[in-house]
């Protein structure tokens, strides 16, 4: 087993004075709850730290695929500055979207493998990250008839499933968004401004 390189001790206080600072600033109603990580699958890495989301506004972390939730770790990753081989080290989370995740990619797997043995014609999955990528792969590890290949760069790297003796294709750029409407993004309705008092958080700074 690795050694443990961050603790909620030594680490915690940093991540929680980080998470303090941006939600408030996002005006989020949540709380979070940091903790030693937990073994969630046996082929993925056990995360160091662990932090859990709850509260009113946490289905808005979780909108489009957790969009928001998987930013907020990724910024908390750059503001402790850990390295990219330790990102698996640090796993945000709310409402077990995470295990629902692993299963939703692991079906996923299996569905481009049947296909792929079907027509012998690559399947591109969308771009994700590096833990997300993974899951794919260990899901088809003893496959023999295909492989799966990581390609592309940067925020476009993704997981190709593909016969065996073919050759790895060039990475399909996911197509540019188009220009937002007369009215805006969707928002959470209401005019502009911050709650009548701060969001409360457990953990959070002291007054």
């Amino acid at each position: 087993m690795d050694e443990q390189k961050y603790t909620v001790e030594e680490t915690g206080p940093r991540v929680e004075e980080f998470l303090d600072l941006i939600l408030d600033d996002m005006d989020f109603d949540v709380e979070f709850e940091i903790v030693t990580g937990e073994h969630t699958h046996p082929d993925l890495e056990d995360p160091d730290l662990l932090v859990k989301f709850s509260g009113p506004d946490v289905d808005l972390l979780l909108a489009n695929k957790a969009e928001v939730l998987l930013a907020l770790e990724v910024l908390t990753m750059e503001a402790l500055r850990m390295p990219a081989e330790h990102h698996s080290k640090l796993c945000f989370d709310a409402n077990e979207y995470r295990l629902m995740r692993i299963e939703e990619l692991r079906l996923s797997a299996i569905t481009a493998a049947e296909k792929v043995k079907q027509t012998r014609r690559p399947f591109h999955f969308n771009p994700m990250n590096s833990r997300e990528r993974r899951i794919i792969h260990l899901s088809l590890r003893n496959e023999k008839d295909i492989r799966s290949e990581s390609t592309g760069t940067g925020p476009f790297r993704q997981v190709v499933v593909l016969p065996i003796d073919m050759p790895l294709p060039e990475p399909i750029r996911p197509p540019r968004p188009g220009p937002p409407g007369r009215g805006g993004p969707p928002g959470r309705g209401g005019p502009p401004g911050r709650r009548q008092g701060p969001p409360q958080r457990r953990g959070g700074r002291r007054p």
